[in-house]
């Protein structure tokens, strides 16, 4: 059995990628090859939890990249607290087995409240003025402290929005050989994002997307070499899983649109635009990706059942589900709205609830992944030139999160060493059956 396995949690990778990747195809040429199936919803926040607990959202109940507090009318989008997860994680487990056993987690988006013993994640601080701090939280907290002497500060605009490049993976890579030699973890899970812009901003088999492969190749190149270095005699076993990938889309579909044309969505007229009024309307939609959850004022059956009509056979909506029908993806939980939307591949969600722009409130042209009830991947066309974002999301050319059916909507599970596991399609859940064997749990 390995002493240590490194877990690269790298979104939007595909097994053709492989071919323009020279240091990863190197690194899992002799290893086990097969596909990587993401439970539903395949998004971020859920998709991380599934594979570092082993269950799926009915039990860990992260069903979403944001939730919604009925009791406090709030969303939270992109949420860092790890008190959201309700099953045990990977560090949890392998401490339960041998408290000895030592776990660093990188920048996955739910990490700060983890149990791993060393921990870097994205941070900003929002002050009062409302404006960002470029920051991140580090386990033990003076790590971050060694970062911004030897790297400087976390490149946050580059992790996400217009400026999202590669200089945020590069920090990521740096940063974690850092740890890694000084702390040698038997465990280091890591989140790469770096394939996510491009594809979703031009299309997965763009000219960018390919340049993206190329880019994110170097670091990982890099990250393998520093890895060798500081585990020294010590030979880990690699883990690749690619979360999900993204579809190439040319289609859109505005459910809080058709919510507030069914005069089921009321909005807010402020100084700034028109607002969501949550506690004043009757369902309205958390949309992330290719799916979303509409909310029910009173879980009421009529309402319900009015919302299932609506968006039945609507243009982009694959599937309509009602919470009788969520067992069908282990969706069952409390977080859960009351009806959940489903695109079809080649369509995604938009927030969008203004029917016309200059209506829009003020943060929807801006970058404000944490005040926008809803995923909006339009930021990443901000203009500073113009008004800011341009509210055309036609403009998105690849999403995800639609439920994986095809080979196209599933990514890959690759390992550095062959036996590691079966070479079949595998579920996102057992990824993490697969880390613990090899510490013998």
């Amino acid at each position: 059995m390995p002493e240590y396995v490194i877990l690269l949690s790298v979104p939007g990778l595909r097994g053709h990628d492989l071919a323009n990747m020279p240091r990863l195809q190197t690194l899992v040429a002799k290893g086990d090859c097969g596909e990587l199936v993401p439970s539903f919803p395949a998004v971020t926040c859920p998709v991380q939890a599934n594979m570092t607990t082993g269950a799926p959202p009915a039990e860990h109940g992260v069903v979403a990249n944001g939730f919604f507090s009925r009791e406090q009318q709030q969303v939270e989008m992109w949420t860092s607290a790890n008190d959201c997860i309700a099953s045990p994680q990977l560090w949890d487990i392998m401490h339960q087995h041998n408290a000895a056993l030592t776990s660093a987690v990188w920048f996955p988006l739910h990490s700060k409240e983890c149990g791993a013993d060393y921990v870097c994640t994205p941070a900003p601080i929002h002050n009062p003025d409302g404006s960002e701090s470029l920051w991140c939280y580090t386990r033990p907290e003076s790590l971050y402290g060694d970062f911004l002497e030897a790297f400087g500060h976390f490149p946050l605009q580059h992790f996400w929005g217009p400026a999202a490049n590669i200089k945020s993976t590069a920090w990521i890579v740096d940063s974690a050989i850092h740890a890694a030699r000084r702390f040698r973890p038997n465990l280091f899970y890591l989140y790469l994002p770096h394939l996510d812009y491009a594809g979703q901003k031009f299309g997965p088999d763009s000219e960018d997307a390919r340049r993206a492969l190329s880019e994110l190749d170097g670091k990982i190149g890099k990250l393998i070499d520093g890895f060798a270095d500081a585990y020294a005699e010590s030979r880990p076993l690699w883990l690749v899983a690619s979360e999900y990938v993204i579809s190439p889309v040319d289609h859109v579909a505005y459910p809080n649109r058709a919510l507030r044309e069914a005069d089921l969505l009321v909005v807010q007229e402020k100084t700034d635009g028109e607002h969501l009024d949550f506690a004043a309307s009757r369902a309205w939609a958390l949309a992330d990706h290719q799916f979303s959850h509409v909310f029910v004022r009173d879980n009421d059956a009529a309402t319900i059942q009015k919302v299932v009509k609506l968006f039945d056979r609507q243009p982009g909506i694959a599937e309509v589900l009602t919470r009788d029908d969520f067992g069908r993806y282990d969706l069952s939980h409390a977080n859960c709205g009351d009806v959940v939307l489903i695109s079809e591949p080649n369509s995604w969600q938009a927030y969008y609830w203004w029917l016309d722009d200059d209506l829009a409130p003020g943060f929807a042209r801006t970058v404000d992944i944490h005040r926008k009830p809803g995923y909006d991947p339009v930021e990443m066309f901000w203009d500073p030139t113009a008004k800011g974002i341009p509210l055309d999301a036609t403009l998105v050319k690849g999403s995800h999160g639609a439920p994986a059916l095809t080979s196209e909507q599933r990514g890959v599970l690759l390992s550095s060493e062959r036996g590691v596991f079966v070479e079949r399609p595998t579920a996102d859940t057992d990824v993490a059956d697969i880390v613990l064997r090899q510490f013998g749990i």
